[in-house]
């Protein structure tokens, strides 16, 4: 049977969730800086509930009701301390998800990251495990413009690759991920690997649920 999207041009894939499993290390972060200033801790679940948006989002997510301008200062600044200071030894790519990027390279498809995450925070990552993928464009967080699920971040990459709407495909795990390529006017896969729920994979606007990554490659 022919595959109807193998047209599409441009993969661009959430980071933390969908390439990169590394909410371990995170977690374990904002949990030392809430301790050290004598907030209450996260449970996983709990800590689970808050992800998706830029770190503004998730620490007065995190504070709830004390979440102060000065508050979240003090938890984002210790934060930032302490994950760059960690070894980060539990941030790894999900399993066969870099090969997978290298077949789509192969293929000569543009592949692109579009994250709530800071780029000098993606850029380690892609220098240390991804050195041999060359992405065509890596769109983080930049306070200078909206988070996901702004299509911003989506619009820069496809404005700088020349690439259309509809040669242009999202792939995340997040509802946030699903608002961003709905805002942005994109097809989109969600990965079942990551940290979204079936609330997520049951949404109308999907055209797929993956399994693995290998099956990534079916919608190309």
């Amino acid at each position: 049977m022919i595959n109807i999207y193998c047209m599409k041009l441009l993969a661009i894939f959430d980071f933390d969730g969908t390439i990169f499993n590394s909410v371990d290390d995170v977690f374990i972060c904002f949990n030392k800086a809430l301790r050290h200033h004598n907030f209450p801790t996260l449970t996983k679940d709990e800590f689970y509930k808050v992800l998706g948006g830029n770190i503004d989002e998730m620490v007065s997510l995190i504070l709830k009701d004390q979440n102060t301008p000065e508050n979240m200062e003090l938890i984002k600044d210790t934060y930032g301390r302490l994950y760059n200071e960690s070894s980060k030894e539990n941030s790894l790519p999900f399993p066969n998800i870099h090969d997978v990027l290298r077949q789509l390279q192969d293929k000569g498809m543009f592949i692109a990251i579009n994250s709530n995450r800071k780029n000098d925070s993606i850029n380690y990552f892609v220098d240390k495990y991804f050195n041999d993928i060359d992405f065509a464009a890596i769109e983080g967080h930049n306070p200078a413009y909206p988070s996901k699920p702004s299509p911003c971040g989506v619009e820069i990459i496809m404005e700088k690759l020349n690439v259309s709407k509809k040669d242009a495909i999202y792939i995340g795990d997040s509802s946030t991920d699903v608002r961003t390529a709905q805002n942005a006017e994109i097809d989109c896969i969600i990965v079942k690997w990551g940290y979204g729920n079936q609330d997520v994979w049951k949404n109308d606007y999907i055209i797929g649920t993956v399994e693995s990554p290998c099956e990534i490659l079916n919608y190309f």
